[in-house]
C-alpha cells in the first residue's frame, strides 16, 4: 500500500496544488493521501467527488499531527525533497523494498528539519527547485517502472483517447 502524506496544507493558498497532489497520487498508483496543516473540507470533498465520478479505491484523510503519522507508520518512509539523495541512484533499492507499505512525504511550505530525520530516505527527484506535484508524479512513475494506472473500478465517466478533441463517455 502506498500512502502520500502532504505536509502543511494552507487553505486558500494551497487548494489547487494540494488537490493536484491527491490526483497525481491516485493516478500513479497510491492508495491513500493524508493531509496535514489546515483542515480544508472543501478541498477534500472536491477530491472525493473526483474519486466518486472517475472510480477507483483511494482514501482521503486529514490528520492534524504529521509527526504521529510518520512516527507510527509501519513501512518504508520516503521524503521527496530537492536536497535528498538522487532518485536515479536510489530507485532500484527502494523498488526492492516495495513489499513493505510505503509512505511518501511531500511538503508545501518549508518542511521542518525533523522530517529529514524521521524518514528512511530523503530523495531528490531533481536537485533544482520544482513542484511537489511533479516530484510525486516522477517518483511514483519511476517506482512503478513507467506503468500508469489506467483502469479504475466503479467509474461513472471515462476519457475516450482522441488525437484532436475532448471525449468522455458516461458508463
Amino acid at each position: 500500500m502506498i500512502t502520500v502524506l502532504r505536509l502543511g496544507h494552507r487553505r486558500g493558498r494551497d487548494d489547487r496544488i494540494s488537490s493536484h497532489v491527491g490526483l497525481t497520487a491516485r493516478q500513479f498508483g497510491a492508495d491513500k493521501i493524508i493531509y496535514s496543516g489546515e483542515k480544508d473540507s472543501k478541498m477534500m470533498e472536491s477530491l472525493e467527488d473526483v474519486i466518486d465520478r472517475w472510480g477507483g479505491f483511494f482514501e482521503v484523510e486529514y490528520r492534524i499531527d504529521f509527526r504521529k503519522v510518520i512516527k507510527n507508520f509501519e513501512g518504508l518512509k520516503i521524503h521527496l525533497t530537492m536536497y535528498g539523495e538522487s532518485m536515479n541512484d536510489k530507485i532500484d533499492d527502494i523498488r526492492l523494498k516495495t513489499e513493505e507499505d510505503l509512505l511518501v512525504v511531500v511538503g508545501s511550505q518549508k518542511v521542518p528539519r525533523e522530517v529529514y530525520d524521521m524518514v528512511d530516505h530523503n530523495i531528490g527527484v531533481g536537485h533544482q527547485p520544482h513542484s511537489e506535484v511533479a516530484a510525486l508524479g516522477v517518483f511514483l512513475y519511476s517506482l512503478n517502472d513507467g506503468e500508469i494506472k489506467e483502469k479504475f473500478e466503479g467509474a461513472e465517466v471515462k476519457v475516450e483517447p482522441s488525437r484532436n478533441q475532448k471525449l468522455t463517455r458516461t458508463l
